[in-house]
């Protein structure tokens, strides 16, 4: 079995067959999953990565069987975030096998295939198309009630392969309330409507900071933008996330902040979501 091969050529014919191959496996792999999002976000740095994670681990602890697939080819962090090392195996039946963080909770990344986890991965469209196809073709998800899907900053190969290969997948468009975020997260919204993607809602992150001394809120980025962005385009607003730097510090650690503060701010807000998410069984 082949895992982004950058082999010789094979002849028409025999492209064809894998190509018939692998959309079989993606079909049967999606017909066991019972929900799909894809979140997103329409510039970098507005933890949209850390989203994917604690609602991943949110959902998990509401005691579904989830997913989670770092499509961020040329970033990906999930692994690190999850205090999660080694490489992917095999099953007998030649199929990826997720990493288990917990019982609730499987993740794939490139970087799980990939001995130097520094090397630069430098790819066109074509081959990241067929890495994400393989992403869920070629992995032995088994069943999982919500696939949550990180992806790259934009409207690029990656979001758009999603598109294609995942018909009612559903976006999480995530943003900070400053306008500049919010100017990129109007760009998101457009892109989900030309490519037919129905958008869940969208997340307000980094929304105010709680001042540890005194307690007085803070609006670091603003306040607000993001219920207003969702209003105007009459899209579902699903909370704001306020700021915490621990939500930081967990990131570099390797610790999921949704378990290690539980009853913080951050961690309810995660959940309130993740609720949310579960009205959809």
């Amino acid at each position: 079995m082949e895992y982004i091969s950058g082999g010789g050529c094979p002849s028409s014919a025999k492209k064809k067959e894998q190509q018939v191959d692998q959309d079989t496996s993606v079909t049967d792999a999606l017909g066991k999953i019972k929900h799909k999002f894809i979140v997103m976000s329409g510039k970098g740095g507005v933890g949209k990565s850390s989203t994917s994670v604690n609602l991943a681990v949110a959902l998990a602890e509401e005691g579904f069987q989830v997913g989670l697939m770092d499509v961020d080819l040329h970033g990906p962090d999930i692994p690190r975030m999850l205090g999660m090392k080694g490489m992917l195996g095999v099953t007998e039946q030649q199929k990826l096998s997720p990493m288990k963080y917990s019982d609730n909770l499987k993740v794939v990344s490139i970087e799980s295939l990939m001995s130097g986890k520094d090397d630069a991965i430098i790819w066109r469209g074509p081959v990241k198309y067929s890495a994400i196809k393989q992403f869920i073709g070629d992995v032995d998800w088994g069943e999982l009630d919500y696939l949550i899907i990180d992806s790259p900053p934009g409207t690029g190969d990656e979001p758009l392969t999603i598109a294609q290969t995942i018909s009612d997948a559903r976006a999480i468009i995530v943003t900070t309330p400053q306008e500049v975020s919010l100017a990129d997260v109007r760009k998101s919204i457009s892109f989900c409507k030309t490519v037919n993607m129905s958008i869940f809602g969208l997340i307000e992150n980094m929304s105010g900071y709680s001042c540890p001394h005194c307690g007085e809120q803070i609006d670091l980025f603003g306040s607000g933008g993001g219920e207003k962005t969702a209003a105007a385009a009459g899209i579902l607003f699903l909370g704001k996330i306020p700021f915490d730097q621990k939500v930081v510090v967990c990131g570099d650690t390797g610790c999921a902040y949704h378990q290690t503060y539980k009853d913080s701010p951050v961690s309810k807000a995660f959940s309130q979501i993740a609720r949310k998410m579960a009205e959809l069984n």
